[in-house]
């Protein structure tokens, strides 16, 4: 359980420090320089691949919504380190989400149980299977819409539908043993929807909306789901703990994910 929690905070601060280095390279876009050549940006493709290679190991360890949770927290880190790098405003408002936030992480940690589903039912496999069709029409038919709350709301269950799936894979005897299994070929198409869903919210709409949609709709479902479906275990007692941390911290990342502190930094004047 501690090489989870400690692999879920890893991911945490990864994934806070590739969307500060993406968001700064935001700053140095030249008209023969786009986006995806920049280096900062190209640095922090690489640190998310090792988030997510941190988030594949918390979930190996730890329940969905655990590691969901914790990785939502990266909001605070982004808000705290975007002061120091950028100037941003931390109202007192946000101060007191922060606190909210690690508050609730805290009491969603200290409920993780320790038991490990041994086995993942063919009705699991066949719920995400169903769940991931239906998440492609659905982002199929908001594609074109005005607005970014369905696309944050589709690419947050992809990415939620992405830890579900890691979630179920089981250990295999070997590569082939990995291939035979259902479980891979989801997280890569659940990642697809998800990916491609966030990107378009953030060409339709805000960042501050996008972000507050998605962080809580990829903590809250998923980590519903994983104790329906796959058998996450909550420790004895601690159902109502769990409740209230979650429903602290979603409520902080709100609040945070629409600060001033999370507003991209201004660009550089390009003479």
């Amino acid at each position: 359980m501690l090489i989870g929690l400690l692999s879920a905070l890893l991911a945490m601060v990864l994934n806070s420090g590739a969307g500060l280095l993406q968001s700064e390279a935001t700053r140095r876009v030249r008209r023969r320089r786009p986006l995806v050549l920049q280096p900062r940006y190209l640095a922090g493709l690489v640190v998310d691949a090792l988030g997510w290679v941190c988030t594949v190991v918390a979930l190996r360890h730890l329940p969905v919504f655990a590691v969901q949770a914790v990785l939502g927290g990266s909001i605070v880190l982004t808000a705290l380190a975007a002061r120091r790098l950028f100037d941003s405003v931390l109202r007192p408002v946000d101060r007191v989400a922060i606190g909210a936030c690690v508050t609730g992480l805290a009491l969603i940690a200290a409920s993780a149980g320790d038991d490990r589903p041994s086995a993942v039912s063919a009705v699991a496999y066949v719920v995400l299977s169903v769940a991931l069709v239906g998440l492609a029409v659905a982002a199929v038919l908001v594609w074109r819409g005005e607005r970014s709350w369905p696309l944050a709301v589709v690419a947050g269950l992809g990415f939620g539908g992405t830890s579900l799936a890691v979630r179920a894979v089981q250990d295999p005897d070997g590569p082939l043993g990995l291939l035979t299994q259902p479980a891979p070929y989801l997280v890569v198409l659940f990642g697809a929807v998800g990916l491609a869903s966030y990107s378009r919210a953030l060409v339709v709409g805000s960042v501050s909306n996008v972000t507050a949609v998605f962080l809580v709709t990829e903590v809250l479902v998923p980590g519903l789901v994983g104790i329906a479906l796959l058998g996450d275990a909550v420790r004895a007692g601690w159902r109502v703990p769990l409740t209230v941390g979650l429903v602290v911290a979603v409520a902080g990342v709100v609040v945070l994910a629409r600060s001033p502190a999370q507003a991209p930094p201004k660009p550089r004047r390009v003479r």
